[in-house]
């Protein structure tokens, strides 16, 4: 017998204990405790923790205790019955039982002893539903792990199938040491050599001597800058001349080079519907979209004709030298927060508001804008489009009620806060009333009391917002 799991001399140091002392022991320690009968019928019963889901539990006095298990405990309840005649504790095992609240099985780990001369079980549950929920959340941490590794291994199939299948010559170079990791079967064959050959030697190694310098060039632009385009090289097979382009990317902790080859052709025609001379100011003036170049301030250099039509002018020198601002629907708003982005982060995209004509004409628009900087010509261009026709007619109006807090929000500044604060709250009303009549199937008088209102004031709200059909009757109980 393992002297380390029991009392060395129970009779001197538990003599003093009486029946209360043990039974609140028991309930301590315990988060259920049964005291069944030698045929299993629970006699008296405790649950130390109050919130364990247990179904029906203060009725399992006088019922067995196969009762009050799962289907798949019960042959467990009987083993445990088994075993509780023994000097010796009986091993610990796993009992399910039903949930009150419809969730999962609450799992109790019981271990039962007899006490007195085998007429009474005593057994000792401990809730393992704190275990049972970091066993689900290390399950559902290996079936992510797999999904990753799945997903990872074909990710890497695809990028095999089209690094192998490839016409194009790739090769992927270790920065650190501008060994080559690998090359695709197009590389070999443009440099003449085998795809085993080329894994794991120096990129330099495979131009000419003459070349070092522009490929080490090549190299330090493209550490730089994180690409280069179209340098042209001649390789040490067959003084092949190559075109090069290298990029620059990092994986994990590491960073490669990909370059990719093509034999470079003696003369490279243009493309024949590329035309031989592109007149991009007659395209962006014919646009039907506005188009407007400022300078670094706002100052207006250049705009075409929908730009002019916007703004109800004639001649582009009536705008010239001007601000973009004075058309702009917010001023020192709109203009200060496009100027602030576009220096900030070089361009702007689907910028709502308003841009107001010479003659008061009003236009809802959309502004795309972008910096150029340019060390010495610098500007912004702006392309503005008109979206009138694509807002709904309640905000054309600019005082009926927004369907979104994004619509809400884009009427700052062209109504006031006391009139957006009421048009909400009429809002927040209307739709409360529509809500109120669909739970009641359009039962006004149910209706009028889920709301707290009279049924006159219901009635009276009902024809302010157009709202179901008022009888005459109706419309008499409102006077």
């Amino acid at each position: 017998m393992d002297a380390g799991r029991h009392f060395k001399n129970p009779e001197n140091t538990l003599r003093d204990f009486d029946t209360e002392t043990v039974a609140r022991l028991i309930a301590t320690v315990a988060d259920v405790a049964l005291v069944v009968d030698r045929h299993g019928v629970v006699q008296d019963m405790v649950v130390g923790s109050d919130d364990l889901p247990l179904v029906d539990a203060d009725n399992w006095l006088g019922r067995h205790w196969n009762e009050t298990v799962t289907v798949e405990s019960r042959p467990k309840v009987e083993g445990l019955l088994r075993d509780a005649n023994r000097k010796t504790s009986s091993r610990w095992r796993q009992l399910n039982h039903p949930s009150c609240r419809g969730g999962p099985d609450v799992p109790i780990m019981y271990s039962t002893v007899g006490v007195g001369r085998g007429e009474r079980i005593i057994a000792i549950g401990r809730d393992l539903r704190a275990v049972a929920a970091l066993q689900q959340r290390l399950i559902e941490a290996q079936q992510s792990m797999e999904q990753d590794y799945a997903r990872l291994r074909q990710a890497e199939t695809r990028y095999r199938v089209l690094f192998q299948l490839a016409t194009e010559a790739v090769l992927i170079i270790d920065a650190a040491d501008l060994k080559i990791i690998e090359a695709n079967p197009a590389a070999a064959n443009v440099l003449g050599e085998q795809v085993k050959q080329l894994s794991g030697k120096i990129f330099t190694d495979i131009f000419d001597d003459d070349n070092s310098q522009i490929v080490q060039t090549l190299l330090f632009t493209a550490r730089a800058t994180g690409r280069v385009e179209r340098v042209q090289l001649n390789a040490t097979a067959e003084r092949r001349p190559l075109i090069a382009a290298v990029s620059l990317f990092r994986q994990g902790n590491s960073t490669h080079f990909l370059a990719r080859l093509s034999i470079a052709s003696e003369t490279e025609p243009t493309p024949p519907d590329t035309p031989a001379s592109l007149d991009l100011s007659t395209i962006i003036n014919n646009l039907p979209d506005a188009f407007v170049v400022t300078d670094p301030h706002g100052r207006v250099l250049t705009a075409n004709r929908a730009f002019l039509d916007l703004v109800q002018l004639v001649t582009e020198e009536q705008i010239k030298g001007k601000s973009l601002e004075q058309w702009l629907g917010r001023p020192a708003v709109d203009f200060n927060v496009l100027l602030s982005n576009l220096r900030q982060h070089g361009s702007v995209r689907l910028f709502v508001t308003t841009l107001q004509g010479e003659y008061g004409a009003a236009a809802e628009v959309e502004i795309s804008a972008v910096s150029v900087p340019d060390d010495s010509h610098p500007c912004f261009g702006f392309a503005i489009r008109h979206i009138g026709r694509r807002l709904s007619t309640q905000l054309a109006t600019g005082r009926e009620l927004p369907r979104s807090v994004e619509q809400m929000t884009e009427l700052v500044g062209r109504v006031s806060l006391k009139e957006l604060v009421r048009d909400t709250t009429d809002m927040i009303e209307r739709l409360c009333i529509e809500a109120a009549l669909e739970l009641t199937r359009d039962n006004r008088a149910s209706a009028a009391e889920l709301l707290g209102l009279s049924r006159q004031s219901l009635y009276v709200k009902l024809r302010r917002y157009g709202l179901g059909d008022l009888t005459p009757d109706d419309s008499k109980s409102t006077n």
